[in-house]
């Protein structure tokens, strides 16, 4: 039996999503037939939609009507707009005791001497300033695999999953307050992430960000090395430091060796970039469905970029433990309102182009999809950009809708693998975590197979449902984290896509 044309998402809508792309005629709700050519992915009206009416997905408002819209019409930006509405943001309310799993899943990861669960096992090289970024990049140069040539200069040390350099484009012309606390404590998440065995700080001597400034405010000290070029004598010596002593290391890093731990040791980023019309139906609430097993096997999961949470926060907050952690994310939100004003922009500047292309029209319809990524446990905390995530469950976590820019709060905040679901065909990677990418539909996933990790487009196509896809990515987890390599890991992905947020005034 085929699939009908259209998907219905919930009885209260006022619009289907188009499965393919349909041409004038075909059949969109009982008595109506679409009036002109829908994209697939795009949305069209099941009835007479009003001037300022509410339009419905998901069962929620995703913006008003700027024009009468009839029944089979194409429903976009052309005549969907956004508009204030009254939420209930009634804390929580939906708030219900997890299923916890009485027979914990397990890994094979990495356990350092502090306890903590490693999933990969990087010698890593950062830096407190732009000016120090060449010089990272030759140290890590040196170490640096090249399969297609033949040549691994490690060799001799196969568990260690290489050495990388993380630079930035910031670090001095900025103002010592806020910009200058939140980039110490992405260095910092990065510099004690388990997923390195040793790290290099590396500066160039006069940088705001002062390397002994970084350590004695973020507490660093151990498997950390501080080298700054002006103190060592320039560009030549401070590489061969770099060097020596990354070379000093790879021995003890070498003796990482997997062993059987809980899945409660993993805390997973959720990430979606590239999204389109299908995002919201198959990948995003596929990996909901695997955080709720991740969740309810002990282990953590972060949703962010709250520019792509606004308007359906009032959801997430009726999930909230307690009444002060929906408050928190509904500060938030009045922060970015403000942010946003302030520079001349809107929240609903946020899709992208190609979110608009692949069927996506506002950001509230935008947020209803991103937000299914967290699937339907409780909202245990709200923790700010980088910051250390210490509950377990899932955790809200302030970053921009920006993919890299987020995604490097979140593993600086712990998250020790990502996953991330695209519709256009996005390609990324997060060092030191691995990144699972996921498809939200076939051909997508078909065109660009060899940077797509799961096709969620079966959803879609009728051949799972959404729990059978999201055990799939659950499977997937518990290998990657294991040590199965990921096909953005294949292309060396995930030291480019390193990238702080850059506050504040740059001097």
């Amino acid at each position: 039996m085929s699939n009908p044309p259209v998907i219905r998402l919930h009885p209260d809508d006022s619009v289907v999503i188009a499965r393919a792309t349909l041409l004038p005629g075909a059949s969109v709700a009982d008595g109506v037939k679409a009036v002109e050519r829908i994209p697939a992915g795009h949305k069209v009206a099941t009835r007479p939609i009003a001037v300022g009416e509410a339009v419905r997905r998901y069962g929620q408002i995703i913006g008003f009507a700027g024009a009468a819209v009839g029944p089979g019409c194409h429903v976009h930006t052309h005549n969907l707009e956004m508009g204030d509405f009254a939420k209930d943001y009634a804390y929580g309310v939906d708030a219900r005791d997890t299923a916890f799993f009485a027979e914990p899943a397990t890994f094979q990861g990495i356990r350092r001497p502090d306890g903590r669960i490693a999933t990969r096992n990087y010698i890593g090289i950062l830096t407190s300033v732009n000016c120090s970024a060449h010089v990272a990049d030759l140290v890590a140069g040196v170490f640096r695999r090249n399969p297609l040539a033949g040549h691994d200069p490690l060799a001799d040390f196969p568990h260690v999953d290489g050495v990388v350099a993380l630079t930035h484009k910031t670090g001095c012309g900025m103002t010592q307050d806020e910009p200058l606390r939140l980039l110490r404590r992405t260095l910092a998440g990065y510099a004690r992430h388990p997923n390195f065995s040793h790290v290099i700080v590396l500066g160039l001597g006069c940088e705001v960000n002062q390397i002994g400034g970084l350590m004695e405010e973020q507490r660093l000290s151990g498997r950390l090395r501080a080298l700054d070029i002006q103190t060592m004598g320039g560009t030549r010596k401070t590489v061969a430091a770099g060097i020596d002593f990354v070379k000093e290391v790879l021995a003890e890093s070498n003796q990482a060796r997997r062993e059987t731990v809980p899945a409660s040791a993993l805390t997973v980023a959720l990430q979606c970039g590239g999204s389109d019309g299908y995002s919201g139906v198959s990948a995003n609430p596929a990996l909901g469905a695997a955080s709720d097993l991740l969740v309810r096997h002990g282990g953590s999961v972060i949703l962010s970029e709250t520019p792509e949470t606004y308007g359906a926060e009032h959801l997430l907050t009726r999930r909230a433990v307690r009444p002060e952690v929906g408050e928190k994310l509904v500060g938030l939100m009045r922060w970015w309102e403000d942010y946003t004003r302030r520079e001349g922009a809107e929240m609903n500047a946020n899709p992208s182009p190609g979110n608009k292309a692949g069927g996506l029209t506002t950001i509230l319809e935008k947020s209803l999809g991103a937000m299914a990524k967290a699937g339907s446990t409780n909202l245990v905390d709200v923790v700010a950009y980088a910051e250390e995530v210490a509950a377990r469950g899932f955790v809200f976590m302030d970053t921009p809708g920006y993919d890299p820019v987020s995604a490097t709060g979140q593993v600086a905040g712990g998250a020790n693998l990502v996953c991330f679901t695209t519709g256009r065909g996005s390609v990324f990677g997060c060092k030191p975590a691995p990144s699972i990418k996921l498809a939200t539909n076939s051909p997508m996933y078909r065109h660009i197979e060899d940077d797509m990790d799961v096709n969620c487009g079966t959803v879609l196509d009728g051949e799972e449902t959404v729990q059978q896809c999201g055990q799939r990515i659950f499977d997937l987890i518990l290998r990657v984290a294991s040590g199965e390599q990921t096909k953005s890991e294949a292309f060396d992905f995930g030291s480019a896509e390193f990238a702080p947020w850059v506050l504040g005034a740059t001097m």
